[in-house]
């Protein structure tokens, strides 16, 4: 058996080797590990500072998306020397860790070299750390819109209309995206005027009061049907949410994409918010980044 092809490349002064290129890593839809690393170095310009600072969690797919993957924390033992690395506490660890040494994605080198293990999807907390290392209040609050089937984003995008008017109110701005799976996220920039779990609940339970044929704040399963779970709990902060701009383990190269107040208010089918890697480079050549709240 041959050994995989290696291919020695310099990126921004870093040396990285990549392996099996022609890897099909989304095989049905015929997408490789090189087209992977190539979408996330094309889209970095824009993903990089939704990822700055923020330790990273992956889900890599070494054989695809039709293959076994895993969840990793832990920066892996043959990271480079040169990946940002902080040791944070691991209150809950599934695996009893007392903590653990999260990777930073703070520049194009790192981002190449996650893309290169089969890190399809990349998910971060709602806070970032300092330059030391120590995490930092959080500076995001999160909805994370999940439609109970029948319902669709269809419907997801009917709650967000409801939500962004309720966030408005309280002088907050949301940004919307899809999460590249089913539902989608609200994002605002949040100011610690409390704890951010419980504002957010406070919103979902207000909005399941006033829709309730149409909100879920509870994450029973069989209260969901047909109707819109806005998970509040996103912002507890041991949890993460995919970042903008992060592919999706689907059939098809889904993006997480970020999308404009007008596409949400006029989604009308499913496919109308299903949007592929190759998609959203020529959303992101076009318009920029939607996501930016600056």
């Amino acid at each position: 058996m041959s050994e995989p092809a290696k291919v020695p490349v310099k990126v921004d002064g870093r040396e990285l080797t990549l392996s099996n290129l022609d890897k099909p890593l989304y095989p049905d839809y015929g997408f490789t590990k090189a087209e992977v690393i190539d979408y996330y170095s094309r889209v970095a310009p824009v993903l990089l500072p939704h990822l700055r600072g923020r330790p990273l969690t992956v889900k890599r797919y070494p054989n695809g998306v039709t293959g076994q993957s895993f969840f990793e924390k832990n920066a892996p033992e043959h990271t480079p020397g040169w990946v940002r690395r902080v040791t944070l506490p691991a209150p809950g660890s599934t695996k009893n860790r007392e903590t653990i040494d999260f990777a930073v994605v703070d520049d194009l080198p790192t981002l190449v070299y996650y893309a290169n293990l089969a890190a399809l999807e990349l998910h971060v907390p709602q806070w970032r750390v300092d330059d030391d290392g120590a995490a930092l209040p959080p500076d995001t609050l999160v909805f994370d819109l999940d439609p109970g089937p029948p319902a669709t984003i269809v419907e997801c995008c009917r709650v967000a209309l409801r939500l962004r008017e309720v966030l408005g109110a309280d002088g907050l701005t949301a940004v919307p995206k899809t999460s590249g799976n089913k539902g989608m996220q609200l994002y605002a920039d949040w100011d610690c005027r409390e704890e951010p779990s419980a504002y957010a609940k406070r919103l979902a339970q207000l909005l399941e009061k006033e829709h309730p044929q149409e909100v879920v704040s509870v994450m029973a399963k069989k209260a969901r049907p047909g109707k819109v779970f806005i998970d509040w709990s996103q912002n507890n902060p041991a949890k993460t949410t995919v970042a903008p701009y992060s592919l999706r383990a689907r059939e098809q190269p889904t993006v997480s994409t970020p999308l404009t107040w007008n596409e949400v208010e006029g989604c009308e089918r499913p496919d109308d918010l299903v949007f592929t890697a190759p998609d959203v480079l020529a959303r992101v050549e076009k318009h920029g980044d939607h996501f930016s709240r600056a």
